[in-house]
């Protein structure tokens, strides 16, 4: 018997859903035994899957297969998690990726008093 690679993928709770888990095998982040990996791909016990989640290489061993979805708490015994720890960002990256600060559309640069607004609500933060 075997699940295909894309429904284990978001049983074992690596993405939030199927289409994700495929979008990332159709991008070849995901390979399944050094080879990359089709989202349609059955799996077997044993496989070595690795996949990437960002700047995160992540390495699992397939213990168990199942199709549909299972407990939070349960999803980590799918697998076995080879996997280096998850890196650290430094806090100017995570500067970076935060999305800017939002304005009206169509509201154009800001005012002198709403630059004062603004310098006001940055320095009671």
């Amino acid at each position: 018997m075997g699940v295909r690679l894309d429904k284990w993928l978001q049983v074992a709770r690596m993405f939030k859903t199927r289409t994700q888990a495929t979008h990332a095998c159709e991008l070849g982040r995901v390979q399944v035994n050094g080879m990359p990996a089709k989202a349609h791909r059955n799996l077997a016990l044993g496989d070595k899957v690795e996949l990437t989640q960002g700047d995160w290489e992540r390495v699992l061993i397939v213990k168990e297969l199942r199709d549909r979805p299972v407990a939070k708490a349960e999803a980590p015994l799918l697998y076995e998690d080879q996997s280096p720890p998850k890196p650290v960002l430094d806090p100017l990256d995570r500067l970076m990726r935060r999305p800017p600060s939002r304005r009206e559309p169509g509201a154009g640069r800001p005012t002198k008093k709403d630059r004062r607004e603004i310098e006001r609500w940055e320095s009671e933060e």
